[in-house]
């Protein structure tokens, strides 16, 4: 397999993750957001993702987009270790977590919405952070309240074994940590966090941790 990816995605840190986890040998191929006003935008790899985005998955003759399909492919295709619960309540609660996250919060504060809120919109690099942290403290708030004190929230997301729910958390609250965001009233996240930074899975995805790393 290759994985096109830019050390600080969170949607390629998802799925580095997930790799890992599953024990799935990959070679990444770096994808620079920023150099030569980004890469993902040469027409080689707009052929590869037209969408212009990472993560990409090779495999075979399967070329995917989206960290959240490659996800679901990564689980049927190689079932073990499972990432999703075996029950049809479980597999819900841990999908929904998961969106809250990559479908409400990553959206707002991805690079490209960042880029045309300062370059297009000309807004200041303080209101864009203010930006930044707002809607990432307000979307973790939502994670921690599904997550505080619900029965089935266990040393992960869902019980005692990681899953897709803690793929899409930790690197959120890497990007929260790296701007400055106050995570001061989400315990449950933080603990869940530590939990999963114990696990090599998780420490070999991390961005400082890969090829392009800077």
């Amino acid at each position: 397999m290759k994985l096109y990816s830019y050390f600080r995605s969170s949607a390629a840190y998802r799925v580095r993750i997930a790799l890992n986890l599953k024990g799935l040998p990959y070679e990444t191929v770096a994808v620079h957001l920023l150099r030569q006003g980004g890469e993902q935008l040469l027409p080689e790899y707009r052929r590869l993702n037209p969408t212009a985005l990472v993560p990409t998955l090779v495999d075979g003759d399967l070329v995917l987009g989206q960290s959240m399909a490659i996800l679901e492919y990564l689980e049927e295709t190689h079932p073990q270790p499972p990432l999703l619960p075996p029950d049809a309540a479980g597999r819900a609660r841990v999908r929904a977590i998961a969106q809250t996250i990559a479908c409400d919060i990553h959206p707002l504060d991805n690079l490209r919405v960042l880029k045309y809120l300062k370059h297009e919109m000309k807004v200041s690099e303080e209101n864009k952070n203010a930006w930044y942290k707002h809607w990432v403290e307000v979307g973790l708030a939502s994670v921690e309240a599904m997550l505080a004190g619900h029965p089935a929230t266990g040393d992960f997301c869902h019980g005692d074994r990681p899953g897709f729910a803690d793929l899409c958390l930790v690197p959120q609250v890497a990007n929260a940590r790296r701007f400055d965001c106050d995570l001061s009233g989400m315990p449950t996240i933080v603990r869940i966090e530590g939990r999963c930074l114990e696990l090599d899975a998780f420490r070999q995805a991390a961005p400082a941790n890969q090829p392009d790393a800077e």
